[in-house]
């Protein structure tokens, strides 16, 4: 049956929507609808996982090459603690500039006949009206979500630490984690190549060591200059970039809605949810909505029962990815209990950052636990055991009912 989709936002979930919608029947009537102009977009350079690429493959192998031509590779993860370095070798890890990415994304969409309309906000009031569907890939500020924020039951949680996403032309051939320690506390960073010239580095630190250092009141220039300087050690004389927008230090929000539609409206994507950027899983969970919305819609000729389709698949799907991120995140905002250890320790345990049970076992001991259920049976059937109850614990502890 042909329907008329509306996607509002021009991301990675709205694109692949579109290009999936219109493999499954050519005559649907598809608008993506961006408010910014075409090539325009923030942001440095987006990882996933060979996982994606082999989704991708099934759904559409011609964005799956595509994707896969344009992306750089690394297997290895290097963390240097003060003076001290350790590498492990891990599985592949994908980057790819999220400009090539939609770019790629764009050419595919237009070549099954989608219409892109860039440079045309679209609000509650210039729904076309005519739309069987409405999908609200507009981001984590999404004006279409914001009008009935009440019905989705939306709720903003902020973390803790202070980041900043910037852009160098370091190159870096392996994940690379920095940390060194300062007068007014620790302050890392993380950075993964995606492109030939290019890398992302993320940069985190606590509140007071944000305040201590200055950043609170510094320009940019000062800023980046100040960040070039405590990361000399990885950055081999290279230089931050920041947007041309600035560089704004931030505060994670994780956002949750209650329900993920009404009527013919659909959240996706960062509209629906995020996750935080230290599991580096947003771009992968924007095209697994995209995949689930749309084999809802193929499967289902009703659109109320595909929509509640889609957010039940979805909902389940993303409660492990949720408890790892909010770990990862706690992993981070309570450093100093792993910092002093040897740093090949503290790298596993970083690896291990999305364990609920490790934040309830001092870390040495949860190093050598972990180390042996490697090789025991019975303690590797223990953690399994054990995490999934301490993490429903902390969930009930920090969720409410709406969630």
């Amino acid at each position: 049956m042909r329907v008329k989709v509306a996607c509002v936002g021009g991301g990675p979930a709205g694109l692949y929507l579109s290009i999936l919608l219109k493999l499954q029947d050519p005559s649907h009537d598809i608008t993506v609808h961006e408010r910014n102009p075409e090539g325009s977009t923030y942001g440095w350079g987006v990882t996933y996982w060979r996982a994606l690429l082999d989704r991708l493959q099934e759904h559409d192998p011609e964005t799956a090459r595509a994707l896969d031509e344009n992306s750089v590779r690394w297997t290895d993860g290097v963390a240097h603690v003060r003076d001290l370095t350790t590498r492990h070798s891990g599985d592949q890890g994908h980057g790819i500039g999220r400009h090539r990415l939609l770019e790629i994304l764009a050419a595919r969409a237009r070549a099954l006949g989608v219409r892109l309309d860039f440079e045309h906000e679209i609000t509650a009031e210039t729904l076309p009206a005519d739309a069987d569907l409405v999908v609200a890939a507009d981001g984590v500020h999404s004006a279409l979500r914001s009008r009935h924020a009440d019905h989705f039951g939306t709720r903003l949680t902020p973390g803790r630490n202070r980041y900043v996403w910037l852009g160098t032309s370091k190159v870096f051939d392996a994940f690379t984690f920095a940390f060194v320690e300062t007068e007014h506390g620790w302050i890392w960073c993380y950075g993964y190549g995606y492109a030939d010239d290019r890398s992302t580095c993320v940069v985190e630190c606590s509140p007071r060591t944000w305040t201590g250092l200055g950043f609170d009141r510094a320009s940019q220039a000062d800023g980046l200059a100040l960040l070039e300087k405590l990361f000399a050690g990885v950055l081999d004389g290279h230089p931050l970039i920041g947007g041309s927008g600035g560089a704004p230090w931030l505060t994670f929000r994780t956002l949750t809605n209650r329900t993920w539609h009404r009527d013919n409206l659909v959240l996706i994507g960062d509209a629906a949810h995020t996750t935080h950027y230290s599991i580096g899983a947003g771009t992968t969970l924007a095209l697994e909505d995209a995949i689930a919305l749309a084999g809802a819609l193929r499967a289902h000729s009703a659109l109320p029962q595909a929509l509640a389709h889609y957010e039940r698949e979805r909902r389940a799907a993303l409660l492990p990815v949720r408890s790892a991120a909010r770990y990862s995140a706690q992993w981070y905002e309570n450093l100093p209990r792993y910092i002093h250890l040897p740093p090949e320790r503290m790298f596993a345990l970083l690896g291990q950052r999305h364990s609920p049970l490790l934040p309830h076992v001092p870390p040495q001991l949860y190093y050598r636990l972990d180390r042996a259920a490697g090789r025991l049976d019975s303690l590797r059937r223990l953690k399994r055991w054990l995490g999934p109850k301490l993490a429903r614990t902390a969930h009930a502890r920090t969720l409410t009912p709406e969630d």
